[in-house]
């Protein structure tokens, strides 16, 4: 596997009583990955993290009871896992990194750019929420089915499978699919004035048929400086890409277009 041929290292850090898996991948300035709920690593990200690699220090990071992260008794919150990857980032020596997360990990690095904004130095969201009223009433509707119906319904899928291969306690299954499942099926709101407030350069990139509310989408991006007439005002520092014919899942599976927005982002001098 083309991923494997630029691990550096592994291990697991102790951070918030949490016992936190992560993998480096490759040399150069320093990229935090944050993955979706039910993922682990490779599942996300091992179409686009060679593509990163080449230039970058990939850090990837399993959040709490995702992967070969145990869970703990402690409830599933955005400022939690936003405050683990802060301790991840310290524990590693790293005092700032661009960070990219996806789905569950877009909305973790929102909160993490509010609560720690001296760590980010540039974020990219993909296909993920700022808040739950961001998402379609259809994706609403399924995320309150999959609330109490996720060990079900997941059970015959690579999500199980995965999960069975890597987790410490593979009987924490259903204990787990079912507190993810009500976690991001509860409403939430980072906040208009937070997400004013952050000064990092964001990209946002968007599927057109992804289960994101458009408008809100819009909103996002206004909220974070865009939406402007670039050739009166000037460009804001935040970007807005929306992918024709992409759907939520099917954006991790085109890193070649991802990669080719990610890429003269970070490396873009503001």
């Amino acid at each position: 596997m083309e991923q494997q041929n630029y691990l550096t290292s592994s291990g697991y850090a102790p951070v918030n009583n949490l016992s936190i898996y992560y993998e480096i991948y490759g040399e150069g300035k320093p990229l935090l990955l944050l993955h979706g709920t039910y993922m682990t690593i490779p599942l996300n990200f091992a179409q686009l993290i060679p593509q990163l690699a080449r230039t970058r220090k990939v850090i990837a990071v399993e959040m709490q009871g995702h992967g070969r992260t145990a869970d703990s008794d402690r409830p599933y919150s955005y400022d939690a896992l936003a405050d683990d990857a802060a301790g991840l980032l310290k524990y590693l020596g790293i005092d700032h990194a661009d960070v990219l997360g996806y789905s569950l990990g877009g909305t973790v690095g929102l909160a993490l750019t509010i609560r720690h904004p001296n760590l980010v130095n540039k974020l990219i969201v993909v296909s993920s929420a700022w808040q739950y009223d961001a998402w379609t009433q259809s994706v609403k509707d399924q995320l309150a089915f999959l609330a109490t119906k996720a060990p079900e319904f997941l059970t015959n899928t690579p999500l199980k499978v995965e999960y069975d291969r890597v987790a410490p306690e593979s009987e924490h299954w259903p204990l787990f699919v079912t507190k993810a499942a009500q976690f991001v099926s509860t409403p939430f709101d980072l906040g208009v004035d937070n997400i004013k407030r952050i000064t990092a350069p964001v990209l946002l990139i968007m599927g057109d048929n992804d289960g994101a509310d458009l408008k809100k989408v819009a909103e996002l991006y206004s909220l974070l400086g865009g939406g402007v007439s670039g050739d009166m005002a000037g460009l804001p520092k935040s970007e807005l890409a929306i992918l024709p014919a992409m759907t939520h899942v099917g954006l991790m599976g085109v890193a070649d277009k991802l990669q080719a927005l990610i890429n003269p982002f970070l490396d873009k001098d503001q």
